[in-house]
């Protein structure tokens, strides 16, 4: 028996995915617990559209990422944070991603995720940091960021 998995199941499927699986499996356990769904022509072509919409908003992501993306890039965007450092060019204290998240938020309205900001350490020093930030799994930019001292 073809059926639809509405979700994963192990060894057998992943959710949307169409198998032949066995008829007493499927009926028993599969439909009965809403794991599957039998695959009729009226059932497929609903999957065949909701894969359709699930790709239109997936493309509609990726292009918002690649807008987000040539906005950080420009030349004029720098973040600029203030922070108390001594005569050495060390900060007292450390920068870490959510300040530079609000920083950004606050000097050019663009909202971005603390978590997608690619910074393994806080910055610690005065001057020009380059930090990645990853907005898709197929778009990272790069954010300039100016630590002066206050």
């Amino acid at each position: 028996m073809k059926v639809i998995f509405l979700q994963d199941v192990k060894g057998k499927g992943k959710k949307g995915q169409i198998k032949e699986v066995p008829t007493g499996y499927a009926q028993n356990y599969l439909i009965k617990n809403n794991l599957a769904k039998e695959a009729n022509k009226g059932n497929i072509s609903v999957l065949a559209g909701q894969q359709k919409a699930q790709a239109k908003h997936d493309a509609e992501i990726l292009e918002e990422a690649k807008a987000l993306k040539a906005e950080l890039e420009k030349e004029d965007t720098v973040v600029e944070i203030k922070a108390k450092a001594g005569e050495d060019g060390r900060l007292f204290g450390s920068i870490p991603s959510k300040q530079i998240a609000d920083a950004l938020q606050k000097q050019f309205k663009l909202k971005i995720d603390k978590r997608k900001l690619d910074l393994p350490n806080p910055i610690r020093s005065l001057g020009y940091t380059k930090v990645p930030a990853k907005l898709h799994s197929e778009v990272t930019a790069v954010l300039n960021v100016h630590v002066v001292a206050e």
